[in-house]
């Protein structure tokens, strides 16, 4: 699985809670937490949706570069 720090991090700046990013995202809180741990892997559709939400890149939401531009 992978782990994808920035999830938490997001979320926590935006002031969320796990449970509002599940309602957003149509899923149970557990499955979301799951998904912040690394412990389940995120369905493209979910992380696509997060980065949406969030206006960032998939890039920048998986790490794959260091800031948004």
């Amino acid at each position: 699985m992978v782990y994808f720090r920035r999830l938490r991090d997001m979320r926590e700046d935006a002031d969320l809670t796990q449970e509002d990013i599940a309602e957003y995202l149509g899923i149970q809180q557990t499955v979301y937490s799951r998904y912040e741990r690394g412990y389940q892997t995120i369905p493209l559709e979910h992380l696509i949706r997060l980065a949406d939400y969030y206006k960032v890149s998939l890039d920048y939401l998986t790490e794959r570069e260091s800031r948004q531009e």
